[in-house]
């Protein structure tokens, strides 16, 4: 959560970009020959292959006959990664247990160079909206339009807020979408107020979630949790209240887990 944007004179090396223009592709086009890649990235044959060659010598990519994919070796990479997350090691079991409680699906994200991560999804026995919410686990997001998104959000020092709307803008999802930077800072107060955040169908018409912040001892915004179901459900006065009890009291036991691991690496030692 502290990554900043490089400053613009800061120097980087075309190779290593166009690597990972390939590694994109790759990722976009579901694999790929030399010609396709070639023709989608505006590189010389010689070129692709050359980081394709490169790329499958390290074990990132595997090849199919005329067909390159990316290897598992991304997922390796992508577990070690998440496991080394505190909001994932200490949020693991408690968003389990909010799927379990609300029988919906719960979320818990951060948020890296101005987007949503979703680091884990559960699905609840009466959950909706599978294949989508498997694809968000694979991209990153806007953050404005998803409840676990504004209560990031909301938690961020104004002028960064500033910067990722300046960078990215205000894409409309749907109808309800809030576009306006204004009416999103009221949002972002409100949030603040009463110490959760909504998405009343400003993702997916249809679908309505309550979020949650999870802060570290100081303050500094590490992440979210959220519960996101229909909106004939999650409306009715007596469920939606359930559900936001349900998302504040797991953000919170995830702040303690969290602030009681950091607490325990400054205990003294003996000599």
């Amino acid at each position: 959560m502290t990554d900043r944007d490089p400053p613009a004179e800061a120097r980087t090396l075309t190779t290593v970009q166009h690597a990972f223009d390939v590694v994109r592709a790759l990722e976009e086009l579901d694999g790929a020959g030399v010609t396709e890649l070639a023709e989608r990235l505006g590189m010389s044959k010689s070129a692709v292959y050359s980081h394709l060659t490169t790329l499958r010598e390290e074990r990132f990519v595997v090849k199919d006959g005329h067909t390159y994919e990316l290897s598992l070796g991304f997922l390796l990479l992508g577990e070690y990664v998440r496991n080394r997350h505190q909001l994932y090691r200490h949020g693991k079991r408690e968003l389990e247990g909010l799927a379990e409680e609300t029988g919906e699906y719960a979320h818990l994200a951060t948020e890296q160079h101005g987007l949503s991560v979703n680091l884990y999804k559960v699905r609840g026995e009466k959950a909706v909206g599978s294949d989508y919410q498997t694809s968000k686990l694979q991209r990153p997001d806007f953050l404005h339009f998803s409840a676990t998104g504004k209560a990031i959000l909301a938690h961020l020092p104004e002028e960064r807020v500033h910067r990722i709307i300046d960078r990215y803008g205000l894409e409309r999802k749907t109808e309800h979408t809030i576009t306006d930077r204004d009416a999103l800072f009221d949002d972002l107060e409100r949030v603040r107020e009463r110490g959760y955040s909504t998405n009343d169908e400003e993702e997916v018409k249809g679908l309505q979630a309550v979020g949650a912040p999870v802060r570290d001892a100081t303050g500094r915004i590490l992440g979210s949790v959220s519960v996101s179901g229909p909106v004939n459900r999650m409306r009715e006065p007596e469920y939606h209240d359930s559900v936001v009890e349900h998302v504040t009291n797991a953000a919170n036991v995830i702040e303690v887990n969290v602030n009681m691991a950091d607490t325990a690496t400054e205990l003294p030692t003996f000599d």
